[in-house]
């Protein structure tokens, strides 16, 4: 730990740091063939690079995502089959950092982030969020035992669990309660058969928060009167009168204090704990490995992925933090669980994944789940019939690349329609082409717009666009050349050539953020001898070379 003397706070330092990532806005393409289900569907199936697409997502969804989960890598120096994750700590910060700061910005001002770790990085990357998210957003550090047996073969001790690090968008996050189970209601009684039904007493009903018409004495049946707490009655003088009437409000045996009976019936239940350790609650590891050999029958144990999570964890955790139509989000999809689990639980979904497997394990598992023919995990607990549907997206490729020359040029993989929608992302538009007229191809208010074209523009064809423009609205035409009068012709029409005016915006031409990298950064005080982690895991992936290789953090 590090401390600023000029900004005067604490902060986690690591090789790189600071060196941020100058990413470029891509946009989605649908994949048509392995879109499925419901054509009208919001939840999004992405195929990339997870950092990319993130930046993809933020101009139409920053601080839409009520819930975000992710299970990154735990850099323990182990060989996974889908993921490479044995890497140098500071690479790990370095790339967690980069990924937590997009999440940030996606994330509903009353959303949750939720991380599973184990002790490797659980504790550098709580500090990491301390930093991203504001140490005041912190709720929770949830243990979760991971494990239905002990190891023992372990040297010192059976590591059985992992932590969930929980954060907030914005302080006084509350969760949603939970109905007790039978363990945790045995204290609930009814000695006076009270229609309410079950109950038990000694809540405290003082106020959270100081307020000051809270603040008042109670007159007991005795004659004495009882003093308010610190920060005054949780309700007021009224409210407590009627309370008291009702029976749920009374005052104990010898009248020195007033009690509250909660209900087993109370929807609002009881708040979650911080230990999981009810292994048929939230399930374990052993039995996510389980839920995919019944998925994928026929695969050998080699290609199942390796390190899922059981769908009663994300079931919990969707109960605590979201509501029906909630928007969730998984930029570490691996086998689908997470997206899995939401579909069943009638939320809407965006899951990122990058590797054969999403085509092999993740697209599969959730076309059953449309088809209610997965049958494991939580469908029959929360009475999964099928439906919906999702949408299936990568990334579209770099809009600029490099000439035999060195020159920057746009890419020939663009259509005119992508290189539309490519430009109004670049320029912050909403790309939405209009029926009527050519050049309204997006727009950032309802008078300002933006057109793109690849033809030489000339001062006929500006006059033309003039004159069809309505008073009160501005253009930006972004063309790969004009004539030298088109520039100061209009004072409501900005022009400007492509590709000059994107260079040195973002870096172009770069598909892969994730672990491809075999010399780790090094200080001046190092030596300088060369470490080769290509060599950590045995790369099984298939993927022609000039595609995205299986990596760490996609």
């Amino acid at each position: 730990m590090a401390q600023n003397k000029n900004l005067q706070k604490l902060e986690l330092t690591w090789i790189g740091k600071g060196e941020e990532p100058k990413l470029e806005p891509r946009i989605l393409i649908e994949n048509p063939e392995y879109s499925y289900g419901d054509s009208n569907t919001e939840n999004m199936l992405i195929y990339g690079d997870n950092l990319l697409a993130l930046k993809a997502l933020e101009q139409d969804y920053a601080g839409k995502v009520k819930c975000i989960y992710i299970d990154p890598p735990y850099n323990t120096g182990n060989a996974f089959e889908h993921y490479d994750d044995g890497i140098e700590h500071s690479l790990w910060l370095s790339l967690m950092s980069s990924r937590l700061k997009m999440l940030y910005k996606l994330l509903s001002k009353d959303g949750t982030i939720w991380i599973t770790l184990d002790d490797n990085e659980v504790h550098y990357c709580k500090v990491l969020c301390d930093e991203i998210f504001g140490r005041q957003n912190f709720v929770q550090g949830i243990i979760w035992k991971s494990s239905d047996n002990s190891n023992n073969d372990a040297k010192q001790f059976s590591i059985d669990h992992n932590t969930i690090l929980v954060y907030s968008k914005s302080p006084n996050w509350l969760s949603k309660k939970l109905l007790p189970k039978e363990s945790q209601s045995k204290h609930f009684k009814n000695p006076d058969n009270d229609p309410r039904g079950p109950w038990f007493d000694g809540n405290p009903i003082s106020s959270p928060a100081y307020r000051e018409n809270l603040v008042f004495e109670i007159e007991t049946p005795i004659g004495t009167k009882i003093k308010p707490p610190k920060n005054g009655w949780r309700w007021s003088k009224e409210t407590l009168k009627e309370k008291m009437q009702s029976g749920e409000i009374y005052f104990n045996k010898d009248f020195t204090n007033i009690k509250r009976r909660t209900y087993l019936s109370d929807s609002r239940g009881l708040p979650p704990s911080s230990l999981w350790a009810d292994l048929e609650e939230t399930g374990h590891n052993r039995q996510a490995k389980y839920e995919q050999k019944k998925l994928f029958p026929d695969m050998s144990k080699a290609e199942w992925f390796g390190t899922p999570k059981p769908e009663k964890l994300i079931k919990k955790i969707l109960q605590i933090a979201t509501e029906e139509d909630d928007l969730i989000l998984d930029s570490f999809l691996g086998s689908g669980t997470t997206a899995a689990v939401a579909h069943k639980m009638n939320r809407r979904w965006i899951g990122v994944e990058l590797g054969e497997h999403s085509i092999t394990h993740t697209l599969p598992r959730l076309k059953m789940v449309v088809d209610n023919s997965d049958r494991i995990g939580i469908s029959d607990d929360v009475n999964w019939q099928g439906g919906g549907g999702f949408k299936f997206y990568n990334l579209a490729p770099s809009l600029l690349k490099k000439d035999r020359f060195d020159h920057w040029i746009m890419s020939d993989e663009y259509n005119p329609d992508m290189l539309a929608a490519a430009m109004a992302k670049q320029e912050g538009f909403t790309y939405n082409p209009s029926e009527t007229q050519f050049w309204k191809q997006g727009f950032s208010s309802e008078q300002d717009f933006i057109f793109t074209t690849t033809q030489f523009m000339t001062v006929q064809q500006l006059e033309a666009i003039a004159e069809d423009m309505q008073e009160g609205e501005s253009l930006l035409i972004c063309c790969k050349a004009f004539q030298a009068e088109c520039k100061t012709k209009y004072s409501n029409i900005t022009i400007k050539k492509i590709p000059q005016l994107l260079l040195d915006r973002c870096e172009f031409g770069k598909d892969d953020y994730s672990l491809n990298i075999v010399n780790l950064p090094q200080d001046e005080s190092q030596n300088n001898d060369e470490e080769d982690w290509s060599d950590e895991a045995e790369d099984t992936n298939t993927q022609p070379e000039d595609q995205n290789k299986k990596t760490l953090f996609d």
